[in-house]
């Protein structure tokens, strides 16, 4: 890096360039929390049924030595200890509990303020929230009624359960009538006396009918649902924090079923690297792992004071070596920003279609070459295959009809083509006869000058019904996709690009039963794959744990199409950087296409605190934030500021 930098910023100013030493960044890997789509059973569980048989409510003291369940059966709270902190494998019963029923004959779920010196409790009887105080913390037996209570009754009629913003200044309540969450504000913070209702609401009826437990990441970035209809945990994005007018569906959720038939509640540790599930079915605790590994990046504070990081994937910050303690030290960090491809999370329909219903009324396979200014199409009404050029690339709403190639002669049912990636071969599965059929183009790119010689793989014997399929960049790799097994297979080319020299390898990936394969595709890295799910709607994003190897799949994210007919049809092509896809709607006839980028994640470690409390977003791909960071304590605890918010 060089160790001048000059900045085209937003706002006009061009501030002056940096003349100061330039620092080393370290890498490595770091856990980071609050990751619902990785999310794994621990195999830890803990019986409560001694105490409770109807949990609803579960809380932790501040360092996870205590642990708190509210219920219906013993309509009280009861306390237990962890020997270690947040193992629930190590907990045990306090025998110490405080009963709720002069208040409510229904206390329902529990809640403690920063603290541990107040509980907030929602009562389904009267349709309110009431508040306590401990004299000790986190002592459920010091628990006294502070005569204070907030009806949420003209909200909703069945509330479960509520959360709090970081100051105890906003309250947030769920509740299956109207199956919402509502906000709530405080004007002195968490004194229930002080509350009202925002008028704003966030209806979850979408992902379950029965909403019971919420939890909000501590910067209100996130907020995570738990509904009894699926059994299973939703993950919302707020665009401002604690705003629940700004939350939005993630398409990331993680099912419990296998554990809890009727989960009702869940909590993080502090640093969201664990989750646990409380129920009334099993009566017991259940804890999850819910971290990733991600890159991490240390500015070595010894070395120099300016840095500079562009990240290519998640990414943790942190600092180290600083001055002794009693001495100011200060980083300066140039923060360029990256987009990431197959990201479910920055999904966005974009301006522009093609309706393709006069050449083919059953789309099944799509393809874009030749630098995106040629779009291809066949389907099983017309058994051909037809060129459309685009006059701008990638844009499909540019397309026009150029040509067609009529293929009955070798399969009437074709469902998915490829190209090579110079435009001169083709190939295409078919169901009628179960084969992989090759073409040869004597100029490239061009479907009308296409042969067939005759050249073609069985593949039968895997599956009856292919749908999908997808090449890598090398033309060594192929992917097949079984709409009779619900599985993914993988074969070898010996031969670039020559069919004839294709094996099945033996290795596949199992699909839960209720997908419906449509097309694939797989980034050019190998390390990201996907699915359209054409019978649920939704697209379905895949992380290879080994480069290319298919058996090494893990499901990554979902995103849930909406507005294009009843869900999206077999057709379906990722641009080859990965930043944008095209697929048809079902009974539309018509493509549609979207961008397919996000932001990658920026974390900071936990001794960072930022102005407010919220650390800064990740800037545009094209941009670069910079970020200061000073500690006078030897590096026990930085501050931070975003001194420059999108510089070109």
């Amino acid at each position: 890096m060089a160790n001048t930098k000059n900045f085209k910023v937003n706002s006009g100013i061009k501030p002056t360039a940096y003349h100061e030493n330039v620092g080393t960044v370290t890498s490595g890997t770091a856990a980071v929390g609050y990751n619902l789509a990785g999310a794994s059973y621990d195999s830890v569980s803990f019986d409560i049924s001694g105490q409770e048989g109807g949990a609803f409510g579960l809380a932790f003291n501040n360092d996870g030595t205590k642990m708190y369940v509210t219920g219906y059966t013993s309509d009280a709270i009861n306390q237990y200890s962890l020997s270690t902190a947040f193992d629930l494998s190590t907990a045990s019963y306090d025998s110490v509990q405080f009963s709720f029923l002069s208040q409510d004959t229904t206390p329902i779920s529990a809640m403690f303020n920063n603290d541990g010196t107040k509980i907030y409790v929602v009562g389904r009887t009267n349709l309110a929230i009431f508040q306590y105080s401990l004299s000790t913390a986190f002592d459920v037996s010091t628990t006294s009624y502070d005569s204070v209570s907030f009806s949420v009754s003209s909200q909703d009629s069945s509330p479960y359960n509520i959360d709090f913003n970081s100051d105890g200044t906003k309250m947030y309540l769920v509740g299956d009538t109207n199956n919402a969450i509502y906000q709530y504000s405080l004007s002195t913070g968490f004194d229930l006396s002080t509350a009202s209702y925002d008028s704003v609401s966030l209806t979850v009826t979408s992902q379950d009918g029965s909403p019971y437990g919420i939890r909000f990441k501590p910067d209100g970035t996130k907020l995570y649902m738990v509904g009894v209809n699926n059994k299973t945990i939703y993950q919302y994005s707020l665009s401002t924090a604690f705003d629940l007018s700004t939350a939005s569906y993630d398409s990331v959720s993680f099912s419990v079923n296998s554990q809890e038939t009727l989960p009702t509640n869940l909590v993080f540790n502090n640093n969201g690297t664990k989750m646990y599930v409380v129920g009334y079915s099993g009566d017991n605790v259940y804890q999850y792992t819910t971290s990733s590994t991600i890159a991490a990046k240390t500015l070595d504070m010894s070395t120099g004071t300016v840095f500079e990081i562009t990240p290519t994937a998640d990414t943790q910050i942190g600092l180290s070596n600083p001055a002794a303690s009693g001495t100011v030290s200060q980083a300066t960090l140039l923060l360029d920003g990256t987009t990431l491809s197959f990201n479910t999370s920055g999904i966005e329909q974009l301006s522009g279609t093609l309706s393709v219903g006069s050449y083919e009324t059953a789309t099944q396979g799509m393809f874009i070459g030749d630098s995106g200014t040629k779009l291809y199409f066949t389907g099983t009404a017309g058994d051909d295959v037809n060129q459309f050029n685009l006059s701008t690339a990638w844009d499909i709403s540019t397309g026009g009809f150029s040509t067609r190639l009529v293929t009955s002669s070798q399969d009437n049912q074709m469902r998915s083509l490829w190209f090579k990636t110079d435009g001169t071969k083709m190939f295409m599965v078919g169901t009628q006869n179960d084969r992989v059929y090759e073409y040869t183009l004597s100029t490239a790119w061009a479907v009308n000058t296409a042969s067939y010689g005759s050249d073609f793989l069985s593949v039968g014997s895997q599956d009856g019904n292919m749908y999908g399929m997808c090449f890598d960049t090398s033309g060594t790799r192929m992917y097949l996709g079984g709409v009779d097994n619900k599985r993914i297979y993988q074969y070898t080319l010996s031969t670039a690009w020559d069919i004839t020299t294709a094996s099945y390898d033996s290795s596949y990936y199992q699909l839960d039963t209720g997908v419906g394969i449509g097309d694939l595709a797989i980034s050019s890295d190998g390390t990201k794959f996907a699915v359209t799910d054409y019978s649920n709607d939704k697209l379905l994003v895949f992380s290879f744990g080994t480069a290319y190897s298919i058996s090494t799949l893990s499901a990554s994210s979902d995103y849930t199409f909406t507005g294009i007919g009843t869900g999206p049809n077999q057709a379906f092509y990722v641009k080859p950087d990965g930043t944008k896809f095209y697929i048809e709607g079902n009974n539309t006839d018509t493509m549609y296409q979207y961008s397919f980028e996000g932001t990658v994640a920026i974390t900071y470690d936990d001794s960072i605190n930022f102005s407010g409390g919220t650390a800064p977003t990740s800037p545009a791909g094209d941009e670069t934030d910079v970020l200061t960071f000073t500690t006078r304590d030897g590096g026990t605890t930085y501050s931070g500021i975003l001194a420059i918010d999108g510089a070109k």
